[in-house]
């Protein structure tokens, strides 16, 4: 029995298939290449090239080998972009999503662990958002997240559907030189790109009601998540009590400036970043407790900041050049 991962040749998908791998778990993976790499796809891992509204790869994916449950990592994923683009954010994260769980539904698979974002809580007046915090998306793509989380509450009143919605802000680093984030709207590889090529990394925004007026987030690196999607999956497996949705945190957050800074520091480039003007949909502050994630899913902020840049360079540095995915 295998889990099928969803966007699995991507980013943050990649570090999961390998995770489950780790694990001991099988895994099929179904992405469109829109924004991941078939390199990224170990190549015994079956990996079916399409995307989730094509019934046609839809199907393959289910019969590639038999399926316990679903990671489901694939849908797009700017938020700023999406406010341009609520159509297509609707159409790639929610109706897909829907064909994707009728097609679990229709053939028994009864266990789904579910990518979402913390974009579901949109400005929060509380510095450290908990899973209960109201939820106001001030984007089409958190809308779109928190629908998901929806769909999937509605399905298991429906049929019994067994899930868990993980939630999570800014992924960086990397767990090997060969998987890289190739995103050009992402603030490291912008930032290495801009270093590569010898221009000035640009900050969106220093007039925000944070202490050094710039974007304050979690950052977490894409090999503890990956860690915790496995471990959710396990716990479904297991048949042991699970939230509905988990907040994947680190409770206090950094600011875009301190990265920046961490930046210059930690690759050597001495910089002053230029400011832009703010991205739409962008909130000022993002900060959530990972308490609950760490008391079942094996959650823990395992690398310093400096560690999640490192690595992150690196991987960058191993493929110089390597065309942006949008």
């Amino acid at each position: 029995m295998a889990w099928l991962v969803t966007g699995g040749a991507g980013y943050i998908g990649s570090h999961v298939v390998r995770a489950l791998a780790g694990a001991g778990l099988e895994s099929v993976v179904i992405d469109d290449l829109s924004s991941g790499h078939r390199e990224f796809v170990p190549a015994e891992v079956p990996f079916i090239e399409g995307n989730l509204l094509d019934p046609g790869a839809l199907a393959a994916s289910f019969e590639a080998k038999p399926i316990d449950g679903i990671i489901h990592i694939a849908g797009y994923k700017y938020a700023g972009i999406s406010v341009k683009r609520p159509f297509h954010t609707y159409t790639q994260n929610v109706t897909a999503m829907v064909d994707l769980l009728r097609a679990a539904r229709d053939r028994g698979v009864d266990k789904v662990v579910f990518s979402s974002s913390a974009a579901v809580f949109g400005n929060v007046d509380e510095d450290v958002v908990s899973e209960a915090t109201p939820k106001s998306p001030t984007s089409p793509y958190g809308e779109s997240k928190l629908i998901g989380e929806w769909l999937l509450a509605d399905a298991a009143t429906a049929y019994g559907l067994k899930h868990t919605s993980l939630r999570y802000f800014n992924v960086v680093g990397s767990g090997s030189d060969d998987l890289y984030d190739s995103s050009p709207h992402n603030l490291f590889p912008l930032v290495f790109a801009a270093l590569e090529s010898g221009r000035t990394p640009v900050i969106f925004g220093d007039d925000y009601p944070t202490p050094d007026g710039t974007n304050v987030r979690d950052y977490i690196h894409v090999a503890d998540l990956a860690h915790s999607h496995v471990a959710a999956a396990r716990r479904l497996l297991a048949g042991k009590p699970i939230e509905p949705a988990y907040n994947l945190g680190s409770g206090d957050g950094a600011s875009v400036r301190q990265i920046i800074d961490a930046m210059a520091r930690v690759t050597g480039n001495d910089f002053t970043p230029e400011i832009g003007p703010r991205r739409a949909g962008d909130p000022a502050r993002i900060v959530a407790s990972g308490e609950l994630a760490a008391r079942d899913l094996e959650w823990e902020m395992r690398h310093t900041l400096d560690e999640m840049i490192s690595s992150a360079y690196s991987a960058a540095k191993s493929h110089s050049g390597a065309k942006p995915r949008l």
